[in-house]
């Protein structure tokens, strides 16, 4: 009789795993009697790597059989599922490191219970989608047979910890910081003080200061490598983050010694735990706990919490025999040498390949279309890892793969092999090498296509690369589906974030175009929004953007400095041609979205909602209030502070204004009026309220009215600016959803 992966494996998995796994899989039957609630069960499969996504695209197979999906009858986005539906399964691979033997189970667990896709995500994870509930206590029996694990991979934990691609063979690094990202994963992993968290705490490391690393400033928490008198330690951060108010980190310790390192994270999760948001999941990051305490009073509470910790061997102990980061080289180290390549090679050679501070190796890296690798695809490269480089094989955080330790005498082998599985794709790191979150494709709170935008990119760019100069070759482009920043727009020299707008009474794709933001220097600061551009128009917006740049940068002045010395309303100008949006009957086009052929939704939404007079005028307002957002921008970027916050304040005003007005048109101009009726007519009502968010946009208002900031800073005047972006869309989709409505009550009673 055959026996079951339970019993199987029972002798090759930690007994730990195996029973938080059985644990998972009678939790499972539980909710299918109905006996676990949804609310809980729900947080539970998070916490093991389960994720529900959206399951309407048409683009992909659903898991049982490799076909198309059918589009729903009536077009929508992202519409509701049942809890038992294919969702997708997060694994969790700490700073980027997978054996070859891993890949193959990966590629075979891709086809048996997947789409044959291994997707790399910008946390240096795979993703499996269309994955059913009951097949995934097997699946997660069978990851942590060759030591994988999907645990706390989503959910209200910490998330895998991400390291750079290159520790242990940077020419820059202070030391490979490799062996601690993995002491650091496995001390937290299931940790007792960890399971309380309001929201998700993402850990990076850095092996130096100015590379982009492990872009540690943009994370919950960050440790940059740092020797001091001979002495090993780390540079720590807390409290940064994207999402839809990004921040950037604050300096916790200039120098913790390795042997600190994890009782402080410890004690800094404690104080989390304790102090951090539980209510309000739209604050429930450590960033927002840090921005309310300031840095010294959070590192008064850390260093105190510190004290009152109980001795743990597990500190320490790993420092007794250092892990060592992948195995070592399986080939002998020896020179390119000087023979004559082809075209092809050469141009793979130059983006591609870098060469360690060890003499003789280098670094391959492997650029994958939309971080995606097919089954085939990851078997090939398991065996030639195997034969070329061992373990030495890693994820990136810009969804690419690398091989470390290549003999340089084996690169013209290795990419005649690479080339043959469809590997080989030159301009890693490049900007054809477009990030982007799964957007609409399987994530339920995507708005615009990202994935479909990336390959669009992807593909113009790639046929004028050649004729780029070097500086625009070097931008980087993210993509993000939503506001949430999946995607790392924040940090991209152009980056995109889906929106929507309502033209024509029809709704139009867009992606707010985000600008100037810094990648180098460990993620070192952001770009602002400078406009919303129909989704269909993103490519002629790069390119105008791309040879604005290559005319007009000053010696070597990068996209940044550019587009700080340009300011953003010269910047806007520059893509304010591409804002706008032919007519229906003049191009439809615009209407659609990239790679899905039916005419764009959002939600709940159809087509040809009626808007009215009413539309009409509230359309006339809300683009004052989008100016004063814009202007709130160009303050802040000017260092005007207090004109900033307050630009932005007004400009939340007016979007409440201009939604009261559609029902209350004798409402003032008073902020007292507008809040008032606003809260009543819209918020309090939950007419306002996003499906997801809920009430989150609409309190930044509300909260702000409640209380002006006590001091006033950049990170106030910016999260401010921030803010009023997110209600000004928020107050588009509420229009949306009440224009909506009136139109289908109109229609009942004709």
């Amino acid at each position: 009789m055959a026996r079951t992966w339970k019993e199987r494996l029972a002798q090759r998995t930690d007994p730990a795993w195996s029973e938080e796994i059985d644990v998972f899989e009678g939790q499972v039957e539980l909710r299918r009697q109905a006996k676990i609630e949804e609310r809980v069960f729900a947080e539970t499969r998070l916490r093991r790597g389960v994720y529900g996504q959206r399951y309407d695209n048409g683009q992909r197979a659903d898991g049982i059989a490799v076909r198309t999906l059918a589009y729903a009858e009536k077009p929508t986005k992202g519409p509701d599922t049942l809890w038992d539906a294919p969702g997708m399964v997060r694994i969790k691979v700490p700073w980027g490191g997978v054996s070859p033997e891993q890949l193959d189970l990966l590629a075979d667990l891709s086809e048996e219970y997947s789409d044959a896709i291994l997707h790399v995500t910008t946390r240096q994870d795979f993703q499996l989608h269309f994955v059913h509930i009951e097949d995934t206590p097997d699946l997660m029996r069978r990851l942590a047979a060759v030591g994988i694990t999907t645990r706390e991979a989503c959910g209200n934990s910490v998330r895998n910890v991400t390291g750079c691609p290159l520790a242990g063979v940077c020419h820059t690094e202070a030391f490979d910081v490799s062996p601690y990202a993995e002491a650091l994963m496995k001390f937290l992993l299931g940790h007792p003080d960890v399971q309380d968290f309001g929201r998700k705490f993402k850990p990076a490391f850095s092996g130096c200061e100015h590379e982009a690393c492990g872009l540690v400033q943009m994370h919950d928490g960050g440790y940059v490598a740092r020797v001091r008198d001979g002495k090993r330690g780390f540079k720590v951060v807390v409290g940064g983050g994207l999402g839809p108010v990004p921040r950037q980190a604050k300096v916790l310790s200039e120098f913790t010694p390795e042997e600190e390192f994890l009782p402080q994270m410890q004690a800094v999760c404690r104080v989390f735990a304790r102090l951090g948001e539980k209510k309000n999941r739209g604050r429930a990051r450590i960033k927002f706990l840090v921005a309310k305490l300031g840095i010294e009073e959070f590192r008064r509470l850390v260093d105190e919490e510190r004290k009152t910790l109980p001795h743990d061997d597990r500190w320490t102990a790993y420092l007794e025999n250092l892990p060592k980061a992948g195995s070592d080289p399986v080939r002998q180290a020896a020179p390119l040498g000087d023979a004559k390549m082809s075209a092809a090679f050469d141009e793979w050679y130059e983006t591609n390949v870098y060469r360690q501070r060890q003499e003789g190796y280098a670094v391959v890296s492997l650029n994958l279309p939309l971080g995606d690798l097919t089954a085939n695809q990851a078997r090939r490269l398991a065996d030639l890892a195997r034969q070329y480089v061992g373990d030495n094989m890693r994820t990136t955080v810009e969804q690419n793969m690398v091989l470390r330790f290549v003999s340089e005498a084996d690169l013209p082998a290795l990419y005649e092999d690479l080339a043959a599985a469809g590997l080989a794709a030159p301009g890693a790191g490049s900007l054809v090498d477009v990030t982007s979150c799964p957007g609409t494709d399987t994530c339920k709170l995507g708005i615009s296509a990202s994935r479909g935008l990336a390959a669009e990119l992807r593909q113009q760019l790639a046929l004028k690369s050649a004729s780029l100069p070097q500086a625009v070759k070097d931008l980087r482009i993210k993509v993000s589906g939503c506001f949430n920043s999946c995607g790392q727009h924040h940090i991209a020299d152009i980056g995109f974030y889906g929106n929507s707008r309502k033209i024509d009474k029809r709704t139009v794709p867009h992606f707010q175009v985000i600008l100037g933001g810094q990648w180098t220097e460990n993620a070192a600061s952001y770009g602002l929004a400078v406009g919303s551009v129909p989704s269909k128009a993103i490519p002629q917006a790069v390119e105008a953007l791309t040879e604005a740049y290559a005319q007009g940068r000053e010696g070597a002045e990068n996209f940044q400095a550019w587009i700080g010395r340009l300011g953003k309303r010269n910047v806007r100008s520059l893509i304010q041609p591409f804002m706008k949006v032919a007519p229906y009957a003049e191009d439809p086009s615009f209407y659609t979205d990239w790679g899905d052929s039916r005419e764009f939704t959002i939600g709940d939404l159809g087509v040809g909602e009626c808007a009215g007079e009413v539309v009409s005028l509230f359309g006339i307002e809300v683009v004052k209030a989008e100016s004063q957002a814009f202007d709130a921008q160009v303050a802040l970027e000017e260092e005007d502070f207090e004109e900033a916050e307050s630009l932005a304040y007004q400009a939340m005003c007016t979007a409440a204004r201009s939604l009261v007005r559609t029902e209350f048109i004798d409402v003032t101009e008073d902020p007292d009026s507008i809040v008032s009726e606003w809260k009543t007519r819209f918020y309090d009502s939950e007419r306002f309220f996003d499906k997801y968010a809920r009430g989150k946009f609409g309190s930044y208002l509300l909260d702000r009215y409640a209380s002006f900031p006590d001091r006033m800073d950049r990170d106030v005047a910016a999260q401010r600016v921030e803010e009023a972006l997110l209600f000004i869309e928020a107050t588009h989709a509420c229009e949306a959803r009440t224009s909506a409505e009136a139109a289908a009550a109109v229609e009942v009673v004709q």
